[in-house]
């Protein structure tokens, strides 16, 4: 996928283009993406394809002390393809490497899904690519379980959440007393 393809996704597709749903190996996304395009390359149905999309957003995490920018799957085992949907296409798409078939509809006539449902997972791409999320989310309230540091072994709740600066601020009890103490993502793990 090229890295403005979902602003590219955005545009309006040929007539007659459905999106449908294909489940992949889990973890082969990209894999059935590339061997979607060079089949179709392959058998010149070039005018019966439109794009092929493996829904990502970029997410943040703490590698070594360092923030890390990683690409993750919100919809692992799915790839969109928008195509227009005859024998040849079908059998195309299902006699793929990786793929296992579509999803939803009849066994030999998947049913397409809507273009507002395609634009919200564009969007939800988008907004990953603007403002990557960290890779754990976090939660006022939520015990963790302290794994490096002083307070090492140390259960407490998380009090307050810092995405920018990626950390949090435990409530630990120590000699009978609640003690905030501020700790980096990578320091806490959830119990």
């Amino acid at each position: 996928m090229t890295e403005n393809a979902a602003t590219d996704t955005a545009a309006a597709a040929p007539s007659g283009l459905r999106w449908y749903v294909v489940h992949a190996y889990s973890g082969m996304e990209k894999a059935v993406e590339r061997n979607l395009r060079e089949r179709i390359d392959r058998a010149g149905m070039q005018a019966k394809f439109g794009r092929i999309l493996v829904p990502t957003e970029e997410v943040v995490e703490l590698k070594n002390g360092k923030k890390a920018v990683t690409e993750r799957r919100f919809f692992p085992g799915y790839v969109l393809v928008e195509m227009l949907m005859d024998d040849e296409t079908w059998h195309l798409v299902k006699h793929t490497s990786k793929v296992t078939g579509f999803v939803g509809g009849a066994r030999n006539r998947p049913a397409p899904i809507s273009e507002a449902e395609v634009m919200k997972i564009v969007n939800q791409m988008q907004e990953g690519i603007e403002k990557p999320r960290p890779k754990v989310e976090w939660v006022v309230g939520e015990l963790v379980r302290v794994k490096e540091g002083p307070f090492t072994d140390f259960n407490g709740a998380i009090e307050e959440v810092n995405y920018e600066k990626s950390k949090v601020k435990v409530s630990v009890t120590i000699f009978g007393r609640a003690t905030g103490v501020e700790l980096d993502f990578s320091q806490v793990e959830k119990v």
